[in-house]
């Protein structure tokens, strides 16, 4: 039976208007610059730095074709940890800029954005976590890696959407799990491993958003298609149900992390693939499969934090080395160990 916790949520902040887009339009140089300008600007000082520049799937279709490297959080994570570069350029959200400086505490790494966020990690603090522990003293605590590195120190074991359901199975049968934050993710891995967790209610708003509704008639319209869902979306526990009673076809219905989709658009012979994810996925889909067609299952499924990361706020990032995200060590070195845990098993 699924089991939801009810403690606080704390809400994120807007970035209708950040710091950082102040500072652009504000500088002189950059105001003088084209898109071009800025790219040759941008190629130039990544040499000069020794510095990567790693884009996750949902950033602007202009920074994954800049960036070395575009892939889903568990992806990003790995390329972080190995890179040799002495500067990180993370284009993403906090978060992400956070687990690169955990894993790489050698490394610079810098958001163009401070305040590019998450909804989902704003939706649980540490301060949660400690009281939620103190009600289960002998659960374990899976925490998705969309968490601050403040949470992720409290966990004994970080996830991401492409490897949840593995980190779950491969815990011990007789223990509590408290699972956090995003309860549609764990409502997933709940259905998928047949575990009992206690479930944060946690969601990432655009995510949540993705709602039956907008499944229901999609098979009618494309008969042809394959549906790839992302396992954090609003619809996932009905689909899930709709699956088991066969009113969605098994064979065309997929839960993938995001790079998960685009593997799966790039070798399936399906010429049609709807996509119930953040938009920006289609770009890269795109990219690597143009010959086939993708249809997102909600239009405006966008994130305003992604997007906050700009060609300028890059370019301002590496020619002022702005603006770094650090970690405490004795933060970092907790949520370490939880990341590293979850590493070790995929």
């Amino acid at each position: 039976m699924l089991e939801i916790e009810t403690l606080p949520v704390r809400q994120p902040s807007s970035v209708a208007y950040t710091e950082a887009t102040r500072a652009v339009e504000e500088d002189e140089e950059i105001r003088r610059m084209t898109e071009e300008q800025l790219i040759e600007g941008i190629n130039r000082l990544r040499k000069e730095r020794n510095a990567v520049i790693l884009a996750h799937n949902y950033q602007l279709p202009v920074i994954q074709d800049l960036a070395d490297f575009v892939g889903d959080s568990l992806e990003l994570s790995r390329q972080a940890a190995q890179t040799d570069a002495d500067v990180i350029v993370f284009c993403g959200v906090h978060f992400m800029a956070e687990t690169a400086a955990i894993l790489c505490p050698d490394k610079k790494v810098l958001l163009p954005d401070l305040e590019a966020g998450c909804s989902l990690a704003a939706s649980v603090t540490a301060e949660q976590v400690r009281r939620w522990k103190e009600k289960h003293p002998n659960a374990i605590v899976v925490a998705y890696i969309n968490t601050t590195a403040e949470v992720k120190a409290e966990a004994d074991y970080c996830c991401t959407s492409a490897n949840a359901v593995k980190v779950v199975q491969s815990l011990p049968r007789d223990r509590e799990i408290l699972f956090l934050p995003d309860m549609f993710l764990g409502a997933y891995v709940q259905r998928m491993t047949g575990r009992r967790m206690y479930l944060w209610p946690g969601e990432c708003h655009v995510h949540a958003g993705i709602r039956p509704e907008y499944i229901q008639g999609l098979f009618e319209r494309y008969p042809d298609a394959d549906l790839l869902l992302h396992p954090e979306c609003g619809c996932i526990s009905q689909c899930m149900y709709a699956l088991a009673e066969g009113d969605l076809p098994a064979d065309r219905t997929f839960i993938y992390s995001t790079s998960g989709m685009v593997r799966h658009a790039r070798n399936s012979p399906t010429p049609t693939h709807l996509v119930a994810t953040e938009v920006g996925i289609l770009h890269r889909m795109c990219k690597e499969a143009p010959q086939k067609r993708f249809i997102p299952v909600k239009e405006d499924a966008l994130c305003e934090y992604m997007k906050t990361i700009t060609l300028p706020k890059v370019y301002r990032a590496l020619r002022d080395m702005v603006y770094e995200v650090t970690v405490p060590e004795d933060i970092a070195a907790r949520a370490r160990r939880a990341i590293e845990q979850m590493l070790a098993i995929v």
